[in-house]
C-alpha cells in the first residue's frame, strides 16, 4: 500500500496503532545504523533512504529526477516491509543475511527479491537489521548500482 503522505511524520501517523511502536523502532534502527550520506525522505509512497543528487547527480536510471533509492520501510496491509536494495544487488550480503536471520528470529524468513516481510512485528530482529544497514556505504552502493547498470 502506497501512502500519499508528504512527510515522514505524516506517514508515521498513518501506521496502524497496533504496529506503530514496532515500525517506529524499525525506523530508529535504520537511522542509527545507516552510513553517512544516505538521506531519509518520502520515496514511492514509503519512507525511503536514498543517495541524494548532491552525492549522485545521475539519480535513479528509471527516473533521473529521483534520487538513487537504497532502502525503504512500509506498513503494508498484513506486514511491515523492509526493502533493501543491497540484498537484491549483492549476493554476499544476501547470503550473509539469510545465514544470520535464524540466529535472531525463531520464525521463517519471509523474503522476496529486496523485500523482507515481518508479519509478526514483535519479532523484528532489530539488531540484525542494524547490522544489515551497516553493510553498505553510499560509495559501495553507487559502485554496485553502476556495475548492475553495465550488465
Amino acid at each position: 500500500m502506497q501512502s500519499n503522505a508528504k512527510t515522514v511524520e505524516a506517514y508515521l501517523q498513518e501506521v496502524p496503532e497496533a504496529r506503530r511502536s514496532y515500525f517506529i523502532k524499525l525506523r530508529e534502527t535504520l537511522l542509527a545504523n545507516i552510513p553517512r550520506g544516505f538521506v531519509e525522505q518520502m520515496n514511492y509512497g514509503m519512507i525511503g533512504y536514498v543517495v541524494p543528487h548532491t552525492l549522485y547527480p545521475n539519480g535513479y536510471h528509471c527516473k533521473p529526477s529521483d534520487p538513487l533509492p537504497f532502502a525503504n520501510i512500509a506498513s503494508q496491509k498484513n506486514f511491515i516491509a523492509l526493502y533493501h536494495m543491497g540484498i537484491y544487488a549483492s549476493p554476499e550480503i544476501l547470503n550473509w543475511f539469510v545465514e544470520e536471520y535464524p540466529k535472531h528470529c525463531k520464525y521463517k524468513l519471509d523474503m522476496g527479491k529486496s523485500c523482507i516481510r515481518f508479519k509478526r512485528p514483535e519479532h523484528i530482529p532489530y539488531t540484525l537489521i542494524g547490522e544489515l544497514m551497516q553493510k553498505m556505504t553510499v560509495d559501495n552502493w553507487i559502485d554496485v548500482y553502476e556495475q548492475a547498470l553495465k550488465s
